[in-house]
């Protein structure tokens, strides 16, 4: 948690934004995954986290922009409670730590929105993610279950992305000691992959039990595969092998929310092959290109596309694309190796905001989210602001059913040389990502630096 006043101004400037009414902020409950009372890892809801900071279940906050008085709704712990959980500080007590004057039992929250209903106050709520909360408010607000979507305020979603995606210092604090665990998961990666034999939940579970060291968990399920041509792969069951690479996509999350994404992809034994070793380059080179372009003012879809002409120009060299690359990637073309988007936003969520909507967080009236098979997958397309952090990930993929097809319709075929991408589809995938902020006149890759080179991740495999 930060000081209170953190959580007052934030709740402050929510209110300015959002004008009247009421802002309805309902925290997560417990979910079971195989039985009631055998539950998962409690997660917070990030908005919930982010105006009022508490990380516990059962909890509702709600801002009457009208009064400017906030409120936290939830019940005090009972002797049942404390004897199998133990003992929690009051409602009152947890109120006051963020700066909350209000606080009632959770069966005041019906009184107080029916109460608003009947004066005619907007009752304003983001579109919930998770089912119980849309019963929830779906109960609370009288709605229909399936027309609660319906009734979301595009106002309040609006006002929580200007604020959120704009990162305060002791934000980056925090997301960059979330990278600096994630340096720590990605480079032991790097030394267990050098045991050609071993299996992938090997190396899988060690990188989880080094987020779980260091007072956190992973910001979302490990991606560790040699098949790396499969993009968000969570098999872990294959044996690593000679002449393969692995992938891992795997972040860190704090205590406190705060997270990290990075990708890196490793040859199997410590060693890359020479057609590894050109495809990883490519990547790479996509990679840094795309890092120093972006700052201020610059479209991030124009970023993207750097990446594509990147990738494309790579793959003309090997002799794997042909012609004119600039037009093959207006056209598309490239969407057979990178067929998604290259970066979203980090921050307390590893896809920052994503629950509020991509087309609110990535786009805006300037900019809107293309149709077109690959592109239409970029999360984040709108200009750069200082403040914002975002991961760069362009990655090349070898998809044997994504390349027949297209060669069967002959797809493409002035610019891919399909004699020669059907020698490669054994090959799997390559994919380089890191997280970045953008500074007032460029940008800076966060956390220690996780090996990213050729030379540097043999050297450290070795």
């Amino acid at each position: 948690m930060f000081t209170k006043d953190i959580y007052t101004n934030r709740r402050n400037q929510l209110r300015a934004d959002v004008k009247s009414g009421l802002i309805l902020l309902p925290g997560n409950k417990d979910a079971s995954y195989n039985y009631p009372k055998n539950t998962y890892r409690f997660r917070q809801d990030s908005n919930f986290l982010y105006f009022f900071g508490l990380n516990k279940p059962d909890f509702v906050g709600v801002l009457d922009v009208d009064s400017g008085e906030d409120w936290l709704f939830a019940d005090d712990f009972d002797m049942s409670a404390i004897v199998w959980m133990g003992d929690m500080p009051k409602v009152s007590e947890l109120a006051d730590s963020v700066g909350v004057k209000n606080s009632a039992p959770t069966s005041e929250l019906q009184k107080m929105i029916e109460k608003a209903i009947v004066s005619g106050q907007q009752i304003h709520f983001c579109d919930p993610y998770r089912s119980v909360t849309r019963d929830q408010i779906s109960r609370l607000l009288g709605l229909q279950y399936s027309s609660v979507k319906d009734s979301v305020s595009k106002e309040l979603i609006r006002a929580i992305v200007k604020q959120r995606e704009i990162k305060a210092d002791y934000e980056i604090v925090e997301i960059e000691k979330a990278c600096d665990v994630a340096y720590l998961m990605h480079t032991e990666a790097m030394k267990m992959a050098k045991n050609v034999g071993i299996y992938e939940y090997q190396i899988a579970g060690r990188v989880e039990g080094i987020a779980l060291e260091h007072h956190g968990t992973v910001s979302f399920p490990v991606i560790c595969s040699i098949n790396g041509q499969t993009l968000h792969n969570r098999y872990h069951g294959n044996q690593i092998t000679e002449g393969r690479m692995l992938i891992l996509d795997a972040g860190a999350e704090l205590d406190n929310g705060y997270s990290s994404d990075i990708t890196r992809t490793m040859p199997v034994g410590g060693k890359f092959n020479e057609r590894q070793k050109a495809i990883y380059e490519t990547v790479l080179d996509a990679n840094m290109k795309s890092i120093e372009m972006c700052k201020p003012g610059i479209k991030y879809r124009d970023v993207h596309f750097v990446a594509c002409l990147a990738i494309a120009e790579g793959l003309k060299k090997l002799g794997l694309m042909k012609g004119d690359m600039h037009k093959a990637v207006e056209e598309g073309a490239h969407t057979l190796f990178f067929p998604h988007g290259l970066g979203h936003m980090l921050g307390l969520d590893v896809h920052d905001m994503e629950n509020l909507g991509e087309d609110f967080v990535g786009y805006d009236d300037e900019t809107t989210r293309a149709k077109e098979f690959g592109t239409a997958y970029l999360r984040f397309g709108k200009k750069l602001k200082e403040g914002f952090v975002l991961t760069v990930e362009p990655g090349c993929y070898f998809i044997p059913q994504l390349i027949e097809q297209w060669q069967n319709e002959n797809k493409h075929a002035e610019y891919i040389n399909y004699d020669e991408v059907m020698k490669y589809l054994d090959f799997g995938g390559v994919r380089i990502e890191d997280g970045i902020l953008i500074t007032k006149d460029g940008c800076r890759v966060l956390g220690k630096p996780v090996p990213k080179t050729v030379a540097d991740i043999e050297a450290l495999m070795a």
